[in-house]
Formats: structure tokens, C-alpha cells, sequence
């Protein structure tokens, strides 16, 4: 089943449950990918496509998050952060950092990379291999770590 029906059947569920909170944040996903969709003028979006929405928008509520709690408004920190708990659950499961630390070391060694030099390298195959299963700062940050 697509992701975006998915999220209709997980909409339909949030409206019975009177959960707001999942309701909104699931038909900002929805919009965000009929919004791809009217982009691409009809096209089919792909499993990295939606993958890359949820992260943008789990990113974006992370940054929200970050704002209102260093400006003190909790309120509204806790509806972001439970946003993104609820958008959280629609993708693949996270890599530990264990497992995000053997992943890199691989990548490494098969792009034969050495040195901090090689960090271009190293990303572009790592944002490739691990695209849902981690984020870009994550990746960025053990991939610097271990070519240092």
C-alpha cells in the first residue's frame, strides 16, 4: 500500500479517535504529497520521494521545536514535538548508532575514501544508501568522525 493511502486509512482512524493533533499532522503530509503529485502533473511518487517529504517535514517541526523551547514557549514545543512523533511513525526504522557507524565504515571502505578529503565522496554514496533510514546530519556527523 502507498503512503499517501497510508495516511488516508490513518486519517480516517485520528477523525473516529478525535485525535487532533495526528490529524493535523497527517493532512500536512497529505498535502505535501498531492502537492508533489500536482507538481509532477499526475505522476506517480516514488518510496524515496515520500521518504524525503517526511524527513523535510520532520525536520522542519524538529527546528520548530528547537525555537520554541529556547524561547521558552513550551505549549507550543509539545504540539511540534508531537507532530513529529506522529509523522515519526510512517517511516522506515531509524538506524542505531551502532548500526549507522557500520553502515558508514562500509560506505567508507567501498569508496575507498582515507581522509576528511574524501567526505564528498563518502556522503553522496551514504545519502544514497541510507535514504529514510537516517538523517543527513546524523550521516554527516559519524562520517566526519571517522574519516578525522
Amino acid at each position: 500500500m502507498s503512503l499517501e493511502n497510508t495516511i488516508s486509512e490513518a486519517i480516517k482512524t485520528a477523525m473516529r479517535e478525535k485525535d487532533r493533533v495526528a490529524l493535523d499532522s497527517l493532512r500536512a503530509v497529505k498535502s505535501q504529497i498531492l502537492l508533489l503529485k500536482t507538481e509532477a502533473k499526475g505522476a506517480e511518487v516514488s518510496a524515496e520521494q515520500e521518504i524525503a517529504i517526511l524527513q523535510r517535514m520532520i525536520k522542519q517541526r524538529k527546528d520548530s521545536f528547537e525555537q520554541f523551547a529556547a524561547q521558552g514557549r513550551q505549549d507550543l514545543a509539545e504540539v511540534e514535538e508531537a507532530q513529529m512523533k506522529v509523522i515519526e511513525q510512517f517511516l522506515p526504522k531509524q538506524l542505531s548508532l551502532e548500526e549507522l557507524e557500520t553502515e558508514i565504515k562500509n560506505i567508507i571502505s567501498e569508496t575507498g575514501a582515507e581522509s576528511i578529503k574524501d567526505l564528498g565522496k563518502v556522503m553522496g554514496a551514504a545519502s544514497k544508501a541510507l535514504a529514510g533510514k537516517s538523517d543527513g546530519k546524523s550521516i554527516s556527523e559519524m562520517a566526519k568522525k571517522l574519516l578525522s
